[in-house]
């Protein structure tokens, strides 16, 4: 589950990590208000403004409506304050992760000044943890190179990366802290809260049971503070049962509408570019399906695990998302009866066939497993324009005959 940059800040507040404040704004005329209390609370030159989208790039996108605002932009008077808002609030920013579709803007971040005046030069660094799979253990990704070009850097420099491991289970030791700020090139007090922030930050990343967390920029200040100016933070879905209060911290808005109604069906789907809708039981089945697909020559629109419960339900819940996708041309449900036999599935897709009423695209069905002749004769009896097939090769190329 991703979270807005405002969210994820309130959230690192409570493992003592510092962060650049804000005031979360849904209004022109919050921004306005915020920019007073934030000029006036800190005395500074100028407040930022930043469009909270679940998507990075925000400093280097832009607007459809509007081309010459970015997602995030320094304003340093009221009347500034309430333009920028205006030009942000309900349009579209396009960023080299939203695709050229983007996203609606619908809430704004007022931020403090990291900029102000002090005794050293402010620098900006990159820091994230996540997991490495490769060596299953969480890695700190850092560099002395922080800010909004940091994909070229790993591209062009990518020896200015470090990594720093640690095994789940384990913490943060002190020399790997000092290693980080070490390798950043910091000394004296700047070196001593760099040691806290990524202590401190880890202790977040295991206690929200993060599987991303990104500060970038990680911000040293004029007066040696270290802070996390922006952050990323992805949630682990399947530990959310842990953190009910984080839930509820979960933007519907922002996600894609079609996976937000499958989440709720207790569907595992997820939007692909093909002509060829899929449902299966199993996630493991469902990509091999997807596989043979394209080798047949068709294209995945989705992936739906159905899971190994599937019934009626179920069945026509992953029906009505397949077919809401315009690009569908034909549906491939391919179902393996161990946990659940096939018979209550093909009962269920009868079901759900006749519930649904005319379906314009042509449905192979394959069920292999416990009771598969069963199914294979309700399905064939059924009197539906619905091809049964016993291979999986079969009826893949049957797929690739109708959307050819």
């Amino acid at each position: 589950m991703n979270l807005h940059e405002y969210q994820a800040k309130e959230l690192l507040k409570k493992y003592n990590v510092p962060v650049q404040n804000g005031i979360v704004c849904f209004t022109a005329e919050d921004a306005t208000i915020a920019y007073k209390e934030i000029s006036e609370k800190t005395k500074s030159r100028f407040v930022v403004v930043k469009a909270q989208i679940h998507a990075g790039g925000r400093g280097k996108g832009t607007f459809k409506e509007n081309e010459a605002q970015h997602g995030v932009q320094v304003v340093k008077s009221e009347e500034m304050a309430t333009q920028v808002a205006t030009n942000m609030l309900g349009n579209t920013l396009v960023t080299i992760q939203t695709g050229e579709a983007g996203k609606k803007v619908s809430k704004i971040f007022m931020a403090e000044d990291a900029y102000y005046e002090g005794n050293s030069p402010v620098k900006e660094f990159y820091l994230s943890i996540l997991l490495d799979r490769s060596t299953q253990k969480y890695v700190f990704m850092y560099s002395t190179e922080g800010g909004m070009n940091i994909e070229d850097v790993a591209h062009n420099t990518p020896e200015k990366i470090f990594k720093e491991w640690v095994k789940p289970g384990s913490t943060l030791q002190a020399f790997q802290a000092r290693k980080i700020a070490f390798n950043l090139g910091l000394s004296g007090e700047a070196f001593k809260n760099c040691v806290k922030f990524v202590s401190n930050l880890f202790n977040a990343f295991t206690g929200l049971d993060c599987d991303m967390l990104e500060i970038n920029p990680l911000f040293k200040t004029s007066d040696d503070k270290i802070i996390a100016v922006d952050c990323k933070m992805n949630l682990e879905d399947n530990a959310l049962i842990r953190h009910k209060d984080l839930e509820l911290l979960r933007d519907k808005s922002e996600e894609d509408p079609t996976e937000v109604e499958a989440s709720e069906s207790n569907l595992n789907y997820v939007k692909l570019d093909g002509n060829v809708g899929c449902m299966v039981n199993g996630a493991g089945l469902a990509m091999a399906t997807m596989d043979m697909i394209k080798l047949s020559g068709g294209e995945p629109a989705n992936f739906l695990d159905v899971g190994g419960g599937a019934n009626a339900t179920t069945v026509e819940a992953g029906f009505r998302l397949i077919l809401k996708d315009p690009n569908v041309k034909a549906i491939l449900i391919n179902i393996f009866g161990g946990i659940v036999r096939c018979d209550r599935v093909a009962q269920g897709v009868v079901d759900a066939y006749k519930a649904i009423g005319e379906i314009s695209v042509p449905v192979i069905v394959r069920l292999q497993g416990t009771n598969a002749e069963e199914a294979k004769v309700l399905i064939e009896n059924s009197g539906l324009k619905v091809q049964s097939a016993t291979l999986l090769s079969e009826a893949a190329e049957l797929v690739n005959r109708a959307v050819a």
